[in-house]
């Protein structure tokens, strides 16, 4: 299973359009800022399923989760913003979020910083902005049955 990983789309919608036709996913995660964009990707895409949580930029939202724990391809995902632990002040709180729940990949943006480390069992995943203006990230993980594999890359 292909995830396309994206983060702080910030109404830049087009770049997701984009790396969704180059990237062909079989789900899109999005990790707010800004849920309204992740809606009009599904939208546009409605046979590729979007799971999505809120940025901090969302306000408030209680009819969405700040996160989300749950099980694909026998890999269990922590996807997040971020900052609700505080990522900008590092991410050791998700990270330690992360392990607690047993997941193996943890995925989080809010920083606009892209990160793709594996770390003693848990891959930890900022896709960074793929709103930015300058240098729009994004990141891929591919699920298998023996693990995960991440990877981030540039428009």
């Amino acid at each position: 299973m292909k995830l396309l990983i994206f983060s702080d789309s910030h109404g830049n919608v087009a770049n997701m359009e984009d790396v969704v036709r180059m990237e062909r996913p079989d789900r899109i995660l999005h990790l707010g800022d800004l849920v309204r964009d992740a809606q009009a990707l599904q939208e546009k895409f409605p046979d590729i399923p979007v799971t999505l949580v809120p940025g901090n930029c969302d306000g408030r939202r209680p009819d969405l989760p700040e996160e989300r724990i749950f099980t694909l391809e026998d890999c269990k995902l922590l996807m997040t913003h971020g900052h609700i632990y505080h990522v900008k002040m590092g991410a050791a709180a998700a990270i330690r979020a992360a392990r607690e729940a047993g997941a193996g990949l943890l995925c989080f943006g809010h920083t606009h910083e892209a990160v793709c480390e594996f770390q003693q069992g848990l891959w930890v995943v900022n896709p960074g902005s793929i709103g930015s203006l300058a240098n729009p990230t994004y990141a891929v993980a591919i699920l298998q049955e023996d693990g995960a594999v991440c990877y981030l890359s540039t428009m």
